[in-house]
């Protein structure tokens, strides 16, 4: 192998799906030879891996690639690397309009990395794409970007349903399930690297195994993770509530090591709004889930998410859906206005709803549910729970007592990055991926106080 000096300034936005294809795409790279700096100043190349799932998405990794576009043009940077899902979706409007953009690899052609950095070394930049109907896993090791104990396990790629809001079948393909040997291996060696909380990511989780086995293989799956030492929590994201079963939720409730959290995108409650989504569901049956999950699982943590001002959504749609929330009373809840994606069905349907309308609505959504999350915050005073611990707050300095520290932690209900936190206070050394036992001793809005049990 040739020796190779480049340093690359890599950037990954959006989700954390899109995370786990830089770390495949970084460690690919340092195989290489090539070196990673977080220092823009220090590079001679950068990769933006993008997203473009929402509006505000997609204008963020717009900007992120123009600023860094102006360093290629001043010959600051050497190199500059597209990829990513505003690359797949955009790959002729940037090629044609961002010149100074070297390459575009598209989402089926992540393992094309290094083969389209070389190229563009040696005098043969080319754009990367592959059929999105094939599953591509690079054959690497990956890096672990999160600079903690926490590890994203991305379980399959694309997705079958047709929700009409959405760009992801268009940009990512149909649903591919990662094979589930690749799966406990890669697993296997993210807990050598000393991760302790394994998150199962994926367009969609419920469904994993289907396309490849015949039937869902979640449970089996969670079972097998379940085995492997140095992973003590798992948690689950994106579980569609129509493709939860009954083998799922006795395998969450039977396997000590899985977080008894989960991620439901319900997106409304309104059936008329459901039906005009695309939605496989209705309230009913969505209530139904949740009662189920509630009965065998009292301590469950429950998070969704919602989108208001769709097109057609009346006041008497969103009164619909506040009662919904009212009643159902999420753990943690986002709701985002309606973003109008072009492609979509939904953007050629009639009834638009005003932006001013759909911010004030999702307003009123996040008002109702900080409500519900500071009273379900004060009943967890005085419960003791297990958390891992994040690192400690510099900047919090007791003056009274100079010995005392604060840490910041995570309870099982509380995903990295998206919920809340807990705060501890104490005069013992802590470290993070420290996973000890605390007392709840208030509740700070969204956050909650500790003392070590």
């Amino acid at each position: 192998m040739a020796e190779v000096k480049h340093s690359i300034y890599f950037v990954s936005l959006g989700c954390d799906k899109n995370r786990v294809d830089s770390e495949y795409m970084i460690a690919m790279l340092q195989n290489r030879g090539y070196s990673i700096t977080d220092e823009l100043s220090k590079a001679d190349t950068a990769v933006v891996n993008t997203c473009c799932f929402i509006g505000d998405a997609a204008q963020e990794s717009m900007n992120t690639v123009l600023e860094l576009a102006e360093l290629r043009k001043s010959g600051a940077l050497k190199a500059l690397i597209c990829t990513g899902c505003l690359a797949q979706r955009y790959r002729k409007e940037i090629r044609e309009s961002i010149p100074e953009v070297d390459s575009i690899i598209g989402t089926a052609a992540i393992d094309k990395i290094v083969e389209a950095l070389d190229g563009i070394y040696e005098g043969k930049a080319e754009d990367k794409f592959e059929e999105l109907s094939v599953l591509r896993l690079p054959d690497v090791d990956r890096v672990n970007t999160t600079g903690g104990y926490t590890g994203y396990l991305k379980i399959s790629e694309g997705c079958n349903k047709r929700c009409t809001y959405c760009v992801i079948p268009y940009i990512r393909g149909p649903y591919r399930s990662v094979p589930m040997e690749r799966l406990e291996k890669e697993a296997a060696y993210m807990a050598k690297m000393g991760i302790k909380e394994l998150i199962l990511v994926a367009q969609e989780t419920t469904l994993y195994g289907k396309d490849i086995y015949g039937k869902k293989m979640l449970p089996e799956l969670l079972h097998r993770l379940c085995k492997i030492d140095g992973i003590e929590w798992i948690r689950v994201l994106y579980c569609y509530p129509e493709e939860i079963t009954d083998e799922l939720i006795d395998c969450i409730v039977g396997e000590e090591k899985i977080c008894k959290y989960l991620d439901l995108p319900i997106q409304h409650a309104s059936d008329a709004i459901l039906k005009k989504m695309g939605r496989l569901t209705d309230q009913a049956s969505i209530v139904n889930v949740i009662e189920k999950l509630r009965a065998k699982m009292p301590e469950v943590a429950l998070r969704t998410t919602l989108i208001t001002g769709f097109p057609g959504e009346t006041e008497e749609d969103f009164e619909v859906l506040l009662k919904f929330v009212e009643k159902m009373r999420f753990d943690r809840l986002g709701a985002f206005p309606y973003s109008k994606e072009e492609g979509t069905p939904a953007a050629k349907m009639k009834g638009q709803v005003l932006k001013k309308i759909k911010v004030k609505r999702r307003d009123e959504v996040m008002k109702l549910q900080q409500r519900i999350v500071f009273d379900n915050n004060k009943k967890l005073v005085g419960k003791k729970e297990r958390v891992i611990i994040e690192g400690r707050l510099a900047d919090e300095i007791d003056y009274n007592d100079p010995e005392m520290s604060v840490y910041v932690a995570r309870t099982y209900r509380d995903a990295p990055g998206i919920d809340g936190s807990v705060f501890i206070k104490t005069k013992a050394e802590l470290e993070s991926g420290m996973m000890p036992l605390v007392e709840i001793t208030g509740a700070n809005g969204y956050d909650l106080l500790a003392k070590l049990v």
